[in-house]
């Protein structure tokens, strides 16, 4: 081999190996929407969204209360907080409640059922006594209870159905007699129909609306024929379009559906300024406190309209927020109906989340103005000790169904608090130093036990 000038035998360069081929990205929208599947299907997903949605809607509405209601208090020579404090009384009773309820087993949610139904139509029925039961907006469907506090039963009356009907339908499921349909009917549809017929006989047209959606709910989940479904469609739509028919005050709500502008005699002037207000909110909104429609131009500003407000004050982005945690309530409640044996629990599951969605949709469509209005509050988020608790009952509900799935149980089982995993780490590198101050008497008896002691 020839040597190079310098004499030194020249340098073989290695040859380059081929790149080795980079493995593919991952498509970073694909990568979050594997992780955010595998989150939804954790076994506790509609146990945290049950629990952490409602306590978000409650405390947000706890603060649009405040603010909503400062200028009416005011005006009604109130303090300013007196709304507030009696919405935020009503919210601790209705946590107990929650809590209860969310303790409660299967078996006892079902022994209330008839209880509350027969208490549910007495109160009911002693609203229309003269001298017990009192008129509000025109609306005869109020119990005065002592002082500031009144009571509306027909609030009652839907949680009573829920829990009534779907022990109801339970129990017939289990006889295999909801093949007939004359066992999928009576005597379901006559009590809600009895219910109904109380309701309107204060003419609050609003929570008989409700109570036809969790009806119509309960058939649904029962596996009503289309026809039969059909029939009760028909006959409800009937009876609601004669009901509108024969009021102005109904027919004129039904006119101002989209209305621009408030109309002869300001028929519509409620309607026209929740949308002043939603479209002054912008995107962020004016901030929290310094809304203008509640200053006496919008009525029910904490009410029906505090949608409305939220929207002005916290804009798009809050009322987006709002929507989305009930629509997060929603799926867990759907969640929780499909994924269990318990023909029970999987009606009153579905009754509570027709009831609280309906609401919701029937409440926000009326402040959008494209629904009439029909004077229901928003769930958890509007002013009403008498909404708010059995919504909070029916909340607890759902907390103890989505606690009673197995793969829930389970993985509530297993975790541990934190402290006590830290304590049991240190015991573990004691190595055999016996068990600590810390261990709970079961734990002392079955560690004496292994070390050979009786």
């Amino acid at each position: 081999m020839p040597g190079s000038r310098t004499g030194r035998p020249p340098v073989q360069r290695a040859s380059k190996r081929p790149a080795a081929a980079r493995p593919p990205r991952d498509n970073p929208l694909r990568t979050l929407y594997v992780r955010a599947r595998k989150a939804w299907d954790r076994p506790l997903t509609a146990y945290y969204l049950i629990l952490g949605g409602s306590l978000l809607i409650t405390v947000l509405g706890l603060v649009m209360v405040y603010s909503a209601s400062q200028i009416t208090a005011l005006q009604l020579s109130l303090p300013g907080s007196y709304f507030f404090r009696k919405q935020f009384l009503a919210a601790c009773i209705g946590g107990v409640l929650l809590f209860v309820a969310s303790r409660m087993p299967v078996r006892l949610h079902r022994a209330l059922a008839y209880p509350m139904l027969a208490g549910s139509v007495f109160l009911m029925i002693l609203v229309q006594v003269p001298g017990i039961g009192v008129a509000v907006n025109g609306n005869q469907n109020w119990i005065s209870v002592g002082g500031p506090f009144q009571l509306q039963p027909s609030e009652f009356g839907k949680l009573a159905l829920v829990l009534w009907g779907a022990d109801l339908l339970a129990r017939k499921q289990d006889k295999r007699l909801l093949t007939q349909w004359k066992h999928m009917l009576v005597p379901l549809v006559p009590v809600a129909f009895m219910l109904l017929g109380l309701i309107m006989l204060g003419g609050d047209m609003g929570t008989a609306i409700i109570l036809t959606a969790i009806l119509f709910g309960l058939l649904w989940l029962a596996g009503a024929p289309t026809r039969l479904f059909g029939g009760v469609l028909s006959i409800a739509v009937t009876l609601g379009f004669i009901l509108i028919k024969t009021s102005p005050n109904r027919m004129a709500r039904l006119a101002c559906i989209g209305a621009t502008d408030p109309g002869p005699n300001d028929q519509c002037w409620q309607a026209v300024h929740g949308i002043y207000a939603l479209a002054s909110g912008g995107l962020f909104g004016s901030g929290l406190g310094a809304s203008v429609e509640k200053w006496g131009q919008l009525p029910e500003a904490h009410t029906d309209f505090i949608f409305a407000v939220t929207g002005e004050e916290l804009g798009l982005a809050g009322t987006l927020s709002v929507l989305a945690l009930f629509a997060a309530l929603g799926y867990a409640g759907i969640r929780v109906a499909g994924r269990t044996e318990d023909p029970f629990v999987r009606y009153a599951a579905g009754g509570v989340t027709t009831w609280i969605t309906a609401q919701a949709v029937i409440n926000v469509g009326a402040v959008l103005g494209l629904l009439p209005i029909a004077g229901v509050p928003l769930p958890l988020f509007s002013y009403g000790g008498s909404a708010l608790l059995p919504t909070m009952f029916a909340i607890g509900l759902l907390i103890a169904f989505a606690r009673e799935d197995p793969a829930a149980r389970a993985a509530l089982a297993m975790r541990q608090p934190r402290f006590g995993r830290k304590r049991a780490a240190v015991r573990g590198s004691a190595g055999a130093a016996g068990p600590r101050r810390w261990n709970t008497m079961r734990r002392r008896a079955s560690a004496a036990r292994s070390s050979g002691e009786r």
